[in-house]
């Protein structure tokens, strides 16, 4: 069994944990440690913090999960100022075997080695997801993020996306109102400016505006918590409206994808997992004209585990090392 520190490091957060691997799995995740990134100078930094936490030399043995593609050897974060040069990782961590990951690579990795009771059903028939081929993954959370699980022989294959960048398609007349809105300020329109945290806005916006309401410029974060606990109704119907949006979006992914099972991840939709199993999000889901039987037969899934990027990233680095 080895040893490893997983990191988790995002726009706003950056978390840690000691994890144990063996065989090409994840054995055990320690308790994690949530730093707020804006405190740190740089990863060195708070990885440093992190050990001070916990009180222990770290293992010199990493997976790491960043909130941004990984190409080239700078990469420089959303949202986050740290500066991340993977070439020096080795020498400024103190680590001598490491994997550095996309966020939502991890969370594929997180997904293929997930147990049964992580994942909570949520459509389609009630079966496992499937033990070969192509596993869709959808993210709403700050973005959307979109990846897969190729399952062949026992192992896996994680192939990270930017599928939540594809056109947005309305698919009534209040979605083209909505993509009309969000034509007056972007040219193009992708599913993640509907799919995600801050898509809800312009969904609320635009019902106030139907309505003939004055429109209440509130954030995403206040439009939300009144979504959720149901004290605006008008919240409540762009609740109702995202998990459409949400459902068609992910059946377009599977359809793209050959998914013969579907997950949802990311923080937004651990909390949206109640308002899912009650929407209009299944309907959505299967409506896809001549291969709606098909999309019926795909199993859809919610991933409920805690800490995901962390998980996961440890779940890379015993995928490829142990």
């Amino acid at each position: 069994m080895t040893e490893i520190v997983a990191a988790d490091i995002g726009g706003t957060h950056a978390r840690f944990a000691i994890a144990e691997v063996e065989g090409g799995r994840v054995v055990g995740l320690g308790k994690p440690i949530t730093l707020k990134a804006a405190e740190f100078a740089s990863l060195q930094t708070a990885w440093a913090a992190f050990g001070e936490r916990i009180g222990r030399p770290l293992p010199a043995a990493a997976g790491i999960a960043v909130a941004s593609p990984i190409t080239g050897d700078v990469i420089r974060m959303t949202n986050n100022p740290w500066i991340i040069r993977p070439s020096l990782i080795p020498d400024r961590l103190g680590v001598d075997s490491h994997v550095l990951i996309n966020d939502f690579g991890a969370v594929g990795h997180a997904v293929a080695q997930a147990s049964d009771d992580e994942l909570v059903h949520l459509c389609g028939p009630s079966i496992p997801l499937p033990v070969e081929g192509m596993t869709t993954i959808c993210g709403p959370g700050t973005g959307l993020g979109v990846g897969a699980v190729l399952k062949r022989r026992g192992g896996y294959h994680v192939i990270e996306t930017e599928g939540g960048h594809m056109d947005y398609a309305p698919l009534d007349g209040i979605e083209d109102a909505i993509l009309q809105r969000l034509r007056r300020t972007f040219t193009r329109v992708s599913a993640e400016r509907i799919c995600s945290g801050p898509g809800i806005v312009a969904i609320y916006e635009m019902l106030a505006e139907i309505e003939g309401r004055p429109v209440h410029r509130l954030d995403d974060k206040a439009i939300w918590a009144e979504a959720l606990d149901g004290s605006d109704p008008l919240a409540l119907a762009a609740l109702d409206r995202f998990c459409l949006a949400l459902g068609a979006v992910a059946g377009d992914l599977a359809l793209a994808q050959g998914g013969k099972g579907v997950v949802i991840a990311g923080g937004l939709g651990l909390r949206l997992k109640d308002k899912l199993l009650r929407s209009g999000f299944e309907g959505r889901f299967i409506a896809k004209g001549r291969f709606q039987a098909m999309m019926a037969t795909i199993p859809v899934k919610l991933i409920t585990h805690p800490q995901p990027g962390l998980f996961g990233a440890a779940a890379a680095f015993a995928q490829r090392f142990s």
